[in-house]
Formats: C-alpha cells, sequence, structure tokens
C-alpha cells in the first residue's frame, strides 16, 4: 500500500487528498512517548504523522508542555523513531472509515483490516472522538430488551440503550454469553453487534473470532481489536473506535446496536499507563487522576435516539474480587444492570453461571416491569434467598430435618435454579443439544407455575438444560 492510500484508509478526513503539513520535529522520544516542537501548537487529540522507511508512523497529541513544546503518544511501534524526524500534521484528530461493508470484519483502532480481506472503502469517515448525543435527543432507558435468556430476562433484564456490566473470571462463560447476546439482537431484534477487544491477547481473539464464524452470527458483527502488545496509546483509544462504528450504525443504518466490550478494565489500565507517560500525579490507589472523566466520556455516548439505540455489554476485571476499587466504582455508576458470574454456580453445573441474588437491575419495578413480572421475579429471589440460607444446615443435618414449610421451598428452589439452565445456540455444536430462545411471557408463566407448585411432582432433571417447561413433557 501506498504512503498517501495508508493515510487515506486510517485517517483521512473531509474525503479530501492529505497535503504533507509539516508542523514540527521530534526533540524527544521516551518510549512511547514523543516530544514535538512546533511551529504552531496542533489541538489536544490532534493525529500527527512522520515516516520511518517510507512506513507510516502516527500520535496522538495528548499535552501542551508549553508554546512551542507538545507530549504525544504514538500509535505504532516506538522503533525506528529518533530525533529530528519532521512531523506532519493530518489536520484532524483519529478519523475511522464507516461503511455498511463493516459487517462481518475485523479491523484495527485505524479501521484497517485484521482478517486479510481487502480495506474498508468508506465514503465516509466519523471522529471518533465525536461529542455524545444531545440530551434533548435522547431517549430514556425503560424498556425490556429481551434476550431470550430465562435468569436475564426474569431477574436482572437488560434496558434497551442501556449498559450492563458482566463481572466474572476466566472459565465461567463470559464468552458464550457475548456470542449468545449476538446471536439474540441478530435474530430477536434484527439489529448488529460491535465487539471491541481492549487488550485482548492474540490467542483470544482469534478464537474468538473462529467461534463467532462457527455460530453463523459473524455477518452481523464488527470486530475492533486493540492486542495487548500493541502501544497503551492503542488501547486507550481501541473502545472509542468501535463505539464510533456503533454510532454510525444506529444513526445511519438505524439499526438495534450492541455494542460488547472486553475488557472495560483494561481501558482503565490503558489510561492509567498513558497517564504515567504523561508525568500526571497518580491519586487513589494509583489509578489516574482522570479517572472518572474518563470512563464518563466513553459511557456517556452509548444511548439511545430516534433512530436507533446502543445497548452495551461490558466484561468489567474486579481486582481481587474488591468491588470497592476506583476503577470498579467509576463504571458502576454508569450501568442501568449488572450480573454477576459465579464460580459456585458453574461448579454446580449451573450454566449460564448467573448468580441470580447477587445480579441486579434498575429495571426492577413495578412501574417499568409491571406488577406480574415484579411479583413472580420478587418470589423467585425469595425461594432461592431461603434455599441460600438453608444450604449450611441441609449438609450438616440432611433436609429431613427442615420444616415442611422450608422442604418444600428448597423443592421448589432447585427446580427453579436448574430451570434457569438454558442450552445455547452457539454452544449447540459442542454439547448436541439444540439451542433454545424463551420468550419473556413463556418465562413468566413457568416461574408461577413452579411457584404455586404446580411441578412439584416434577423430577429435578427434567428442568435441567430445558427452554420451555411445555417441552419437558410436564
Amino acid at each position: 500500500m501506498s504512503f498517501e492510500a495508508n493515510i487515506e484508509s486510517s485517517m483521512v478526513t473531509n474525503n479530501t487528498s492529505i497535503e504533507r503539513t509539516l508542523i514540527g520535529r521530534i526533540s524527544e522520544i521516551h518510549g512511547p512517548v514523543v516530544i514535538i516542537d512546533c511551529d504552531q501548537l496542533p489541538m489536544v487529540h490532534q493525529a500527527l504523522y512522520t515516516t520511518i522507511d517510507q512506513e507510516l508512523s502516527l500520535f496522538e497529541v495528548h499535552q501542551h508542555l508549553d508554546e512551542r513544546r507538545v507530549r504525544a503518544i504514538t500509535l505504532h511501534r516506538s522503533s525506528g523513531l529518533s530525533r529530528g524526524l519532521p512531523v506532519y500534521d493530518t489536520g484532524a484528530p483519529l478519523h475511522v472509515p464507516v461503511s455498511p461493508d463493516c459487517l462481518g470484519r475485523l479491523v484495527n483502532v485505524f479501521g484497517e483490516p485484521l482478517d486479510d480481506g481487502p480495506q474498508i472503502e468508506g465514503t465516509e469517515f466519523r471522529n471518533i472522538h465525536a461529542a455524545s448525543v444531545p440530551l434533548y435527543e435522547m431517549l430514556n432507558v425503560g424498556q425490556i430488551l429481551e434476550t431470550g435468556i430465562k435468569v436475564i430476562d426474569l431477574l436482572c433484564p437488560f434496558a434497551k440503550g442501556g449498559k450492563t456490566g458482566l463481572f466474572g473470571g476466566a472459565g465461567v462463560g463470559k464468552t458464550v454469553l457475548i456470542m449468545e447476546f449476538m446471536q439474540a439482537v441478530a435474530t430477536l431484534h434484527q439489529g448488529v453487534s460491535v465487539f471491541a477487544g481492549i487488550g485482548e491477547r492474540v490467542r483470544e481473539g482469534h478464537e474468538l473470532w473462529h467461534e463467532i464464524k462457527k455460530a453463523g452470527v459473524l455477518p452481523q458483527t464488527l470486530m475492533v481489536f486493540g492486542q495487548m502488545d500493541e502501544s497503551p496509546g492503542v488501547r486507550f483509544r481501541v473502545g472509542l473506535s468501535a463505539l464510533t462504528y456503533a454510532e454510525y450504525f444506529r444513526d445511519t443504518l438505524q439499526k438495534e446496536v450492541l455494542l460488547l466490550v472486553d475488557n472495560v478494565f483494561r481501558f482503565v489500565q490503558a489510561g492509567s499507563e498513558v497517564s504515567s507517560l504523561l508525568e500526571r500525579m497518580p491519586a487513589t490507589v494509583g489509578y489516574q487522576p482522570t479517572l472518572t472523566t474518563e470512563v464518563a466520556a466513553m459511557q456517556d455516548r452509548i444511548s439511545s435516539t430516534q433512530n436507533g439505540s446502543i445497548t452495551s455489554v461490558q466484561a468489567v476485571y474486579v481486582p481481587a474480587d474488591d468491588m470497592t476499587d476506583p476503577a470498579v466504582n467509576a463504571i458502576l455508576n454508569h450501568l442501568d444492570t449488572t450480573v454477576i458470574l459465579s464460580r459456585t454456580q458453574a461448579g454446580k453445573g449451573i450454566y449460564p453461571a448467573i448468580d441470580p441474588l447477587q445480579s441486579s437491575s434498575k429495571l426492577m419495578d413495578k412501574h417499568t416491569l409491571g406488577s406480574h413480572h415484579y411479583m413472580i421475579a420478587e418470589g423467585v429471589r425469595e425461594h432461592l434467598a431461603r434455599y441460600k440460607e438453608l444450604e449450611d444446615i441441609i449438609n450438616m443435618l440432611g433436609v429431613a430435618e427442615l420444616t415442611e414449610a422450608d422442604r418444600k421451598i428448597v423443592m421448589r428452589a432447585r427446580k427453579l435454579e436448574r430451570y434457569f439452565t438454558q442450552p445455547f445456540t452457539t454452544t449447540a455444536v459442542h454439547t448436541g443439544i439444540k439451542g433454545e430462545s424463551v420468550p419473556l411471557e413463556q418465562v413468566l408463566a413457568d416461574c408461577d407455575s413452579f411457584l404455586l407448585g404446580r411441578y412439584d411432582n416434577v423430577p429435578e432433571e427434567q428442568c435441567y438444560m430445558r427452554g420451555a417447561m411445555e417441552e419437558s413433557g410436564s
């Protein structure tokens, strides 16, 4: 690819060719940080570039040091950079090419293909630092986005155009849930998915790409990756690139968009690295002083308008399982739904391994859900909570030592727990069990029947890995 074509595929603005406008020269290099002496100061977030052996090297301005010097972060490898290299202005912040042809592709932070496919020939280019939608254009979050996943739709429903945090460690089924969400949005809502891999391991990204292809979801999915071995500047911006594509699908194509971020904690970590490189004084627990601002700038752009909605599902790593961590709190402040994946549930063979008692949603009230849904959900929670309270007694003394009323509650809670397991479409190849998507109305009817004792004579194993109870032969 020629120099001009490379610039155009990653950075072109206003659909015009970019003239080489000399803005200054590199005076200092500190790893991924360069200090540039400029004749005229570029704006913060402006994209600059230089060439090393006819290859493009991009920078992003992060700080003004004085009237003539700026501090910029490299977006490519810093090897080969030297003092005195001329630096040119692109005339704008980072832009990515957008087009309906983006769907089904795997790209980097600049919109360049990582799947050996052709370049995305975008006729439109969007600024990754675009402002959030004005308040008067936003729609209120108050409508349920059905996923077809029983435990989520009943106990921690997703808000259409809202933000969901998916808290879980390795091996508890995060990737499977993410792929099932993609499937649900593509089939139930005729929507599209944008996946942002922030600081992903190359192996993880490769496996996820192949799994999504096998599941048949790729044609309605765009994957944007910033890998672990790339510059912190890239890992810090890949989430914004993915969000820019999501906004394009919402505004221009008027689609229902599912934005998946894995892992949003790595976005915070990349911001912390950038902050250290800029020599800012660390704040609480060593995090960057701009933590809340950076998180808010990204989260506030996830919104619904008359054209469509962006629903976000964000995987969140919790350091040392400490929910009071400043980064976790900064993210939690913006979430509408919190889904906790439990290793205990996974150990019992309960998949999806969602802890129904710890997970919560802001939509869980009578006014939003309606009294029928709310009362059934509360009844289910009460049964599960009572079962958890009695577990130690059962393990030590056995079920026989419980009162008749408690035995009945325990029996129904165990059946409900197994009812909330579900075969997924994305795992059907591995399990040999056809995936099931269960409408919310059916879930409510089934759970109501459990609470009223209509399934008291049904064995527990008939409740396990089923769709609706009607299909169990009950």
